[in-house]
């Protein structure tokens, strides 16, 4: 995630960070928003996906009202925990061979 070592401190200042984090939050939210409209039992296996896609709209469309300590928190605390199952749906999904 886009965040890296920045603190919340470094983070609520924006620049870069901030906005590479919130462009990675919305592409991971618009891939998991495609998966529940294609797969939606696979995509309820990944936790708050609800949230996910709901981040993303909001980030998308409601740029005036974006809290970024929820964002930071999110990053930090939220996506670790979902890579794991992310990877393991990645692998589950792979076709033979790949």
């Amino acid at each position: 995630m886009a965040v890296g070592t920045a603190t919340l401190a470094d983070f609520l200042e924006g620049g870069v960070v901030a906005w590479a984090t919130e462009r990675q939050l919305e592409l991971v939210g618009e891939a998991l928003g495609k998966l529940r409209q294609a797969a939606p039992e696979i995509a309820e296996r990944v936790p708050n996906v609800h949230k996910v896609i709901g981040m993303r709209n909001v980030l998308i469309h409601g740029y005036l009202v974006v809290n970024p300590r929820i964002v930071y928190r999110a990053a930090t605390e939220q996506v670790p925990e979902l890579i794991p199952v992310l990877e393991t749906l990645l692998i589950e999904l792979a076709p033979p061979g790949s």
